[in-house]
């Protein structure tokens, strides 16, 4: 069968799915405090999520990433990701994986091992507890510490990504880069990007270019460039000093669209061809209107033929542009 290729003659080859736009935290980047969830009969069943994911593995796709909201706090999540883990065994799938914020992982970190997932992404944007409370307005540091060494113990790698917030956690580059050499974890850094209703004043306050970033880092570090790719957007140097992998991922001061092979679903279906454009199609009602995937099918080959050449997001000039006024948690990290 043939694979997904968009009009610019870029394979898609990485689905990112989320299955809840719910979350035990709310930080301040993502959403707002008093967040109106969802109706949970808008949201696809897992057996829904289980079919679409399936097709889109038999059309070509070959790392899947489950997100939210908080992937791990959806009822039984568990029994969907043991049903894909038949992809990983009949080869058709390369990756199986999760980003998630590590609440729950104490708790489920042995059954991700068992259906197959061998690394993850934990966000993670300060290791000082209460900075982290601030952030997260309900977490604990403390509840998320114990999960990573859950997931070291069960053998699941660890990549940390770290939003880059600006009078935030610029203070802390150092120690997370530190930390993350001592703890074996690999380490990635986000710029904020324009998602939701935050307020223009907001995002330009938190704004803190990689750029910036970079810079302060190689006062401490040589930096050696990699050409290491994950399949998705981060570009990644080595520090000579330690052998640590740092990776970066700018939709702000460097689009990396040139080489975007992935599209984002939704929990409610809504297939987004680019994070940064409000066009999607509705997979839901395909899905719903028969058990023939024939329809779905030709919706998602539908959909990649009106895939962008890339996103608007723009902080210059002191405005915030190509902003999105869903939530990242809608759409999935």
């Amino acid at each position: 069968m043939a694979c997904l290729i968009d009009p610019f003659a870029r394979p898609i080859s990485y689905l990112r799915v989320s299955v809840t736009d719910r979350c035990d935290f709310r930080c301040t980047y993502c959403m707002a405090e008093q967040m109106q969830f969802l109706p949970k009969r808008d949201l696809l069943t897992l057996e829904e999520l289980d079919r679409l994911c399936s097709t889109f593995i038999r059309l070509g796709v070959q790392k899947l990433r489950i997100t939210g909201g908080e992937p791990l706090v959806r009822r039984d999540i568990l029994h969907f990701f043991k049903g894909m883990s038949r992809h990983l065994a009949s080869g058709e799938l390369r990756e199986l994986t999760l980003t998630t914020n590590g609440s729950q992982l104490a708790k489920y970190a042995g059954d991700l091992a068992a259906a197959g997932i061998r690394r993850i992404n934990v966000s993670l944007d300060t290791l000082d507890a209460a900075k982290f409370t601030e952030i997260t307005r309900w977490g604990r540091l403390q509840q998320v510490l114990e999960g990573l060494d859950a997931a070291k113990d069960a053998g699941i790698r660890v990549k940390i990504n770290t939003v880059a917030l600006k009078g935030f956690n610029e203070d802390e580059l150092l120690t997370l880069v530190e930390w993350c050499g001592r703890e074996g974890h690999d380490l990635t850094f986000i710029e904020v990007m324009p998602m939701g209703e935050m307020g223009e004043e907001t995002r330009l306050d938190q704004y803190w270019p990689i750029l910036d970033l970079r810079a302060k880092l190689a006062e401490h570090f040589r930096l050696i460039d990699s050409d290491e790719r994950s399949g998705g957007p981060a570009r990644y140097v080595r520090l000579e000093e330690t052998g640590q992998k740092i990776g970066f991922i700018t939709p702000l001061t460097h689009n990396f669209c040139e080489s975007c092979n992935r599209v984002r679903v939704t929990c409610t279906g809504e297939l987004y061809m680019c994070l940064g454009q409000e066009d999607r199609a509705d997979l839901r009602a395909p899905l719903r209107a028969s058990a023939d995937d024939a329809a779905l099918e030709a919706a998602i080959r539908d959909a990649i033929l009106r895939k962008p050449k890339g996103h608007d997001f723009d902080y210059s000039r002191g405005k915030v542009r190509g902003q999105m006024p869903r939530h990242m948690s809608h759409t999935g990290g």
